[in-house]
């Protein structure tokens, strides 16, 4: 069975979908699975098992272009049992439309009626999870879904990760490794400050760790704010990575980490599916639809009166989720997760 994606345009909810993939390969054992998706999602499908092959998608997020759209249907005509749609927007309906696959399953979405054909109505009640709407697509209507639910899972080539580390002049040994993720596309209510987090670089640099910051080119003076907090000694064992290496660098090197704390972004979901010990820092929004899924996560959040707002920017001004929560219950969160590395211990008589 052949049956063709319709991914979504975020690296999280690219992280999640995963989940489909594998239900997909436990209902129809040996199936392939293409993923037509923008061209940065390559790095994060090509580290799925289940999937065949990412497919590049040129079309900018939001952009319709018709014309596009029924060339590259025409061009995946007949190759195809079923599509399956992760977004549910009008536009992505229309490529397989154009290809003519016989089965379109997706959910309601903008008025898609025609479109597809498997035409579904979300229940959000039964379904609040994000990975519960991805997975259900796998199985027909009103099925139940099969517990426990998989978690992402990215293999990492160990020869890729290598190159990164030597391109980057990045050492191991027996220093742990911090991993933070200070960036959020959403907006500044999603940022927890870089003074705290610079309070937990030097927390853990004095433990004898090393930090390295990943991230956006958008994120990398965050960044160099988080450096600049610490004083000249501390501040050259972090080093900044964001916006220097590509997203499969990233994923390769995070894989390296000991531990790692994130605002809730696409590469909280990244650490989560590297199974990394992961501090889930929340302020605008919460856990409750998209929560990091491994096993050792620890979700730290103020849980003042106004939060979660769920807007970009704080209409009052103050960011009181995230300013309020301080570095303390982070650097207790790591300890609990993790411990302390054997590396660290001290030796026994």
């Amino acid at each position: 069975m052949n049956i063709l994606i319709i991914g979504p345009s975020w690296v999280g909810d690219m992280v999640m979908a995963q989940t489909l993939f594998m239900c997909l390969q436990q209902r129809h054992p040996g199936c392939n699975i293409d993923v037509l998706a923008p061209d940065w999602s390559r790095p994060i499908l090509q580290r799925m098992p289940e999937v065949r092959q990412a497919l590049s998608f040129p079309l900018g997020h939001g952009v319709l272009d018709l014309a596009a759209r029924r060339k590259i249907g025409k061009q995946l005509k007949g190759q195809y049992d079923q599509a399956i749609l992760l977004p549910n927007s009008l536009k992505s309906a229309l490529t397989p439309f154009f290809a003519g696959i016989p089965v379109r399953t997706g959910w309601k979405g903008e008025m898609r009626y025609g479109l597809l054909n498997d035409l579904r109505i979300l229940d959000k009640q039964r379904y609040p999870l994000m990975i519960e709407r991805f997975m259900a697509l796998a199985y027909s209507p009103g099925a139940e879904l099969p517990k426990p639910y998989p978690q992402p899972s990215l293999q990492i080539d160990s020869a890729e990760r290598d190159s990164a580390l030597t391109e980057f002049a990045l050492q191991l040994g027996d220093r742990p490794v911090l991993a933070l993720c200070p960036g959020a596309e959403f907006g500044d209510a999603k940022r927890w400050p870089a003074k705290h987090y610079a309070e937990v670089a030097e927390a853990k640099i004095r433990q004898g760790w090393q930090v390295w910051i990943f991230g956006s080119k958008n994120d990398h003076p965050g960044g160099e704010e988080i450096r600049q907090f610490l004083i000249p000694g501390l501040r050259e064992e972090v080093y900044n990575l964001a916006g220097e290496t590509s997203l499969a660098q990233a994923i390769d090197l995070m894989s390296c980490a000991t531990a790692v704390v994130s605002n809730d972004s696409g590469l909280m979901h990244v650490a989560a599916a590297l199974n990394l010990p992961l501090v889930a820092v929340y302020g605008s929004t919460s856990p409750e639809f998209t929560p990091p899924l491994a096993d050792k996560v620890a979700m730290v959040r103020t849980g003042i009166e106004c939060s979660p707002c769920f807007d970009r920017t704080c209409r009052y001004g103050h960011y009181d989720c995230l300013r309020l929560l301080k570095s303390e219950r982070v650097i207790a969160a790591i300890t609990e997760l993790v411990g302390t590395p054997l590396s660290l211990q001290e030796p026994e008589n």
